[in-house]
């Protein structure tokens, strides 16, 4: 008897009561060419290995890959409606990089992101931030500019943050494809293997919710 109540105890700890298998939680993650998957197979891009990580700790989610090559914060704002679908219940937003890449205006930067933030709260949607670093080439003021952006949109609208997407990665020749930029499937891993508790913690709160 005692071993069935320790299986039921363990059985629970291992799945979540809110992380129902009937019922995936949606998100998408709303991002570039970085959470796209450039120059990687569909199975390596970051949501679907996000997806398989999550899954393998027993949280069972639906992840729509809404990444767009090329894409800055005004474009990811621009495409919002149809890149978020209805039904959807949380979006990693992953935004930023050609804007900094590309030297625009921070103040365009962060304009966009707010919005984004601020249409999805009004959707009942969670948001997750996840924050991007200037490179070093346009100055010290534009980088200070660019990466305060992030840390105050998710203290201004009590959203989580993971504070670099390419925490790990990024700079490292052996984690990136030729480019320098994109990472290769090892480094997706990466990515996702620094990411996988703040985002676990983030899919809790909103199985939580759905009681």
């Amino acid at each position: 008897m005692h071993i069935a109540v320790l299986m039921l105890v363990l059985m629970t700890l291992a799945h979540p009561a809110w992380a129902d298998a009937a019922t995936p939680i949606k998100l998408v993650v709303l991002g570039d060419s970085l959470s796209a998957g450039l120059g990687l197979p569909a199975q390596d891009a970051f949501p679907a290995k996000l997806q398989k990580a999550l899954q393998a700790k027993g949280i069972v989610v639906d992840m729509t890959n809404a990444g767009v090559s090329g894409d800055t914060s005004s474009g990811g704002r621009d495409r919002l409606e149809w890149s978020v679908p209805e039904g959807t219940e949380g979006v990693i937003v992953e935004l930023g990089a050609n804007d900094a890449m590309r030297g625009i205006d921070p103040d365009l930067t962060r304009a966009a992101l707010t919005d984004i933030v601020q249409r999805l709260k009004a959707r009942k949607i969670a948001v997750m931030l996840c924050g991007m670093l200037a490179p070093p080439n346009f100055g010290a003021d534009y980088g200070a500019r660019f990466n305060s952006i992030y840390p105050d949109l998710a203290k201004q609208f009590d959203v989580p943050l993971y504070p670099f997407f390419l925490d790990g990665v990024a700079a490292d020749a052996k984690l990136n494809q030729a480019d320098g930029i994109h990472p290769t499937a090892e480094g997706v891993d990466i990515v996702v293997d620094k990411m996988l508790p703040t985002v676990e913690a983030f899919v809790r709160t909103i199985g939580e919710q759905r009681r």
